[in-house]
C-alpha cells in the first residue's frame, strides 16, 4: 500500500516536475511554435526569431505572416506581389513602401511593428473649397509627392479642406491620428500666421472632436487684407481661440503647430479617433475630418503659398495613449 502510494506520488511528482520545469520553446513541433507566434505581433515575431534556428523557421513561416497581413490584402497589394517569395517578404514590402490604391487617389501601407493599416488620402481625394477655380487653386506635380497631383494654393480668403474614409478600411481596436500633410511654396506662405484654424475629426452624423491648429508659426511679415486688397505690415502672434467660437471645447487654448516629417513635407495633427474591437456599427460608417478658417474672424484675410499633398491616417505609437486620454473631447475618441 505504501509502495503503491509512493509509486503514485512519484508518478504525480514526475508529472509536476515535467510541467513545472522550464522547457525549451524550440523543442515543440514547428507548427505549434508558429501558432503561438502568430498570436503575438510582427515585432515580437522578429525578436523571437533570434532564439534558435527552429524558432526562426517557425517565426518566418507563411502561417505566421499571413496572419499579420490584413484579411483583404489581396485587393490592396499590387500585381508584383506574385514575385514575393514569402508572406513575410510581402508584409515587409507593404511596411517599407506605400502602394497606390483607388486609382492613385489613396496610398496604403502597414505600420511595421503592429501591422495596423495606414492611409493617405491625396488632395485629389479631398473636398477643397474653390479647388476648381484656377484663380484660387492650381493642380501641380511635385517630385516629393506620392501622388500624381498636389493642390497648390494660389490665394483664397476663405479656406476649407474636408475628407472622409470608410471605417471598415481601418484596423479594429486601434486609436488613429489624423494629419494634414503640406509644405510651403518656394515663395513662402502668407495669411496663415494670424489666426488658428479649426480642425474636426469624428464619425459622420455624430459629434466630432474639435481642436485648433496653425499651419504656420507666428512671425513678423506682411498680411494681405481682402478688404483693402493691399499688404499690411504687422507682427503675427499665435492667438488663443476666442471663447465665442461656436462649438469650442479646447478650454486650455492649446493650438497644434506643424512639424517637419523628414520627407520634404510638414504635418499638423487634426485630431484622433478610435475604431473599437468590434469594428463599425455599420459597414457604411465613415470618419470625416476637416480643417477650416474660424468663421467669426474679424476680416477675410488672403491666404496663399502652401502645397497640400493630402491627409494621413495612421495608428497611435507607443507612449501616445496618454495624449489621447487627456485631449479627448468626444464620445468617439
Amino acid at each position: 500500500m505504501e509502495q503503491s502510494e509512493l509509486g503514485d506520488s512519484s508518478s504525480r511528482n514526475d508529472e509536476i516536475v515535467s510541467i513545472g520545469a522550464p522547457a525549451r520553446f524550440d523543442t515543440l513541433p514547428e507548427d505549434c511554435i508558429s501558432m503561438v507566434i502568430y498570436r503575438t505581433s510582427p515585432r515580437d515575431a522578429c525578436v523571437v526569431a533570434s532564439v534558435s534556428k527552429t524558432v526562426k523557421s517557425a517565426a518566418e513561416s507563411d502561417l505566421v505572416w499571413e496572419k499579420f497581413l490584413p484579411q483583404d490584402y489581396t485587393s490592396l497589394v499590387p500585381p508584383r506581389s506574385v514575385d514575393f517569395s514569402s508572406k513575410k517578404e510581402m508584409y515587409m514590402s507593404l511596411a517599407d513602401d506605400s502602394v497606390l490604391i483607388d486609382d492613385g487617389k489613396k496610398s496604403f501601407w502597414l505600420e511595421k511593428g503592429s501591422g495596423k493599416k495606414c492611409y493617405m488620402l491625396s488632395a485629389m481625394d479631398l473636398n477643397i473649397l474653390w479647388i476648381n477655380r484656377p484663380l484660387y487653386w492650381k493642380w501641380n506635380t511635385d517630385p516629393e509627392s506620392k501622388f500624381e497631383k498636389v493642390a497648390e494654393l494660389r490665394h483664397v480668403c476663405w479656406f476649407k479642406i474636408q475628407g472622409k474614409i470608410s471605417c471598415g478600411m481601418l484596423s479594429k481596436g486601434t486609436h488613429y491620428f489624423v494629419y494634414l500633410v503640406f509644405k510651403r511654396t518656394s515663395g513662402g506662405s502668407v495669411g496663415f500666421e494670424d489666426t488658428p484654424m479649426e480642425a474636426q475629426v469624428g464619425f459622420v452624423g455624430k459629434e466630432s472632436s474639435k481642436s485648433f491648429v496653425l499651419l504656420e508659426p507666428g512671425r513678423r511679415g506682411y498680411r494681405y487684407s481682402c478688404v483693402s486688397r493691399r499688404p499690411v505690415y504687422s507682427e503675427f502672434r499665435t492667438r488663443r481661440p476666442r471663447a465665442g467660437v461656436r462649438g469650442e471645447r479646447a478650454t486650455d487654448g492649446h493650438v497644434e503647430e506643424p512639424k517637419e516629417r523628414g520627407d520634404g513635407w510638414s504635418e499638423v495633427k487634426l485630431g484622433n479617433t478610435y475604431i473599437s474591437d468590434g469594428g463599425c456599427d455599420d459597414d457604411g460608417d465613415e470618419i470625416e475630418f476637416a480643417i477650416m478658417e474660424i468663421r467669426n474672424s474679424e476680416k477675410g484675410q488672403r491666404k496663399s503659398g502652401l502645397i497640400f499633398q493630402g491627409i494621413e491616417i495612421r495608428p497611435m505609437k507607443e507612449g501616445e495613449e496618454m495624449v489621447i486620454a487627456k485631449s479627448s473631447n468626444s464620445d468617439n475618441i
